[in-house]
């Protein structure tokens, strides 16, 4: 290749990466997200260092179900959220290997412009909601909305009878269902 071939083709090479990163443009936001909109958590957010991973790590300060945060940015790889009775910052990296999902696909699970209807779960389900924790008895929905969605790279079908979660880096903790409900939380 000629040196003046390779020069471009690293110009465009750069540049393809540095749009990789770029704010999603107007063109390609959906209408139902707006930077500087409030929005509400549909789950209990773990973070640590004020950055949540989209793999649901089980570690980590917890933000609960349903706090008003107002987006402050998003691109391709990340979500910036203010949370607004404290004005913590929080960001969010999406990791597309376990929710796979882009962005727009994970902040939709991440947040609404409505908030969870709590009256949907029973006492038990909103005790361990309002926690952070799941327990026996508890709906595939209840978890969900407890701790988030399984990653995809452990937890396949959310059919499934066995979701596999992150408790951090390195392990993982099982949530165990018969007939929709949890029978077991093994770590």
């Amino acid at each position: 290749m000629r040196p003046f071939s390779r020069t471009i083709l690293f110009i465009l090479l750069l540049a393809s990466l540095a749009a990789c990163n770029k704010n999603i443009t107007s063109d390609t936001m959906p209408t139902h997200i707006t930077v500087g909109e409030t929005y509400y958590t549909q789950f209990v957010i773990r973070h640590e260092k004020n950055t949540h991973k989209t793999t649901n790590y089980r570690i980590g300060a917890a933000i609960a179900v349903n706090t008003p945060v107002v987006l402050t940015d998003i691109t391709r790889k990340v979500i910036d959220v203010e949370v607004k009775a404290t004005s913590q910052k929080l960001r969010i990296k999406n990791v597309k290997k376990h929710t796979g999902d882009d962005t727009l696909g994970a902040f939709d699970k991440l947040f609404s412009k409505n908030k969870v209807n709590l009256n949907n779960f029973t006492p038990l389900e909103r005790k361990h909601i309002q926690a952070g924790t799941v327990a026996k008895g508890m709906r595939k929905t209840a978890v969900t909305t407890t701790i988030g969605f399984p990653p995809i790279s452990k937890t396949i079908n959310l059919d499934a009878d066995k979701w596999i979660y992150w408790s951090h880096r390195f392990n993982t903790f099982h949530v165990n269902f018969k007939n929709g409900e949890v029978i077991s939380v093994i770590d």
